[in-house]
């Protein structure tokens, strides 16, 4: 790995981590509502991605409709669950649904799993299971499976960009297109939006930079990651945000968050690794 690549994947991953912090701040410290701030992002996200292919070689947008749907509902669900998650439980959620939901797709067209991949996949849903127990550390249950929901829709998302042959121009036309679909979310919700000052700009942040920006960052930096790389380097996103929510929001890393955790993050990691090897 080169150190451009390095440095490229290493600012990609402080954006994802960065979306998770940027929003709990939002929902919990500012007066925005989920649905203004899912709003915001979207076109924020769609405004600077637009402006990056204008200085590309290529200045067509692509996308589509389905793909533009379920990046509005992982970003939705995303807003919504983070009204009573805190920014390390969420994260783990989100990025565990989306590495088992695309190894459930595997499975579904008849990939076949090795014992030792059955055994990660095991150990990995055993540490959702291990979060999501009730008790006084266990996360809401609702914000919980909102963000089940938007890792799921993310994992449906990226399932379907993998044969985009430019990625930017491809996520640039999805964020374009998921603009309508946030509309009506807030049509639909008329008469129960909040603004203020801090809240806009958190939003508009989460959309230009650590979602418009860190995704462009991101399309960069995998020409240069193996695909075993580029899975699991994303695994780390969750320990960040734990740690940024710790030092930043005061929140708790508690013991169940970190057994879960390692079961969740280890297991995934069993599973790629192995099928790599494999």
């Amino acid at each position: 790995m080169t150190t451009r690549t390095l440095l490229l994947t290493a600012l990609a991953i402080l954006a994802f981590a960065g979306n998770s912090i940027l929003c709990r701040i939002a929902l919990r410290d500012t007066a925005i509502d989920p649905a203004s701030f899912t709003s915001l992002r979207l076109l924020a996200g769609a405004l600077t991605l637009w402006l990056l292919l204008r200085f590309s070689t290529n200045h067509s947008t692509g996308g589509d409709w389905l793909s533009a749907l379920a990046l509005f509902v992982y970003a939705a669900s995303f807003s919504f669950a983070y009204i009573n998650l805190d920014a390390g439980a969420g994260a783990l959620l989100l990025f565990g649904a989306v590495q088992l939901s695309m190894l459930a797709w595997g499975l579904l067209r008849g990939e076949r799993f090795s014992a030792g991949q059955i055994a990660g996949l095991l150990l990995a849903l055993s540490g959702l299971l291990i979060l999501l127990l009730p008790g006084s550390s266990a996360p809401a249950l609702d914000g919980a499976l909102l963000m089940l929901l938007s890792g799921a829709a993310w994992g449906i998302y990226s399932l379907r960009g993998r044969s985009a042959s430019n990625p930017l121009a491809a996520t640039a036309g999805n964020f374009i297109k998921a603009v309508p679909f946030a509309v009506v979310l807030c049509l639909l919700l008329v008469g129960q939006q909040q603004l203020d000052v801090p809240g806009v700009v958190y939003a508009l942040l989460s959309g230009a930079l650590t979602s418009g920006i860190g995704y462009a960052i991101w399309y960069a930096a995998l020409p240069g990651l193996a695909a075993i790389q580029a899975a699991s380097v994303q695994l780390s996103v969750p320990l960040l945000t734990a740690i940024a929510g710790a030092v930043l929001l005061g929140e708790a890393v508690t013991s169940t968050l970190l057994l879960s955790g390692t079961a969740i993050l280890g297991g995934i990691a069993m599973v790629l690794t192995i099928r790599h090897s494999g």
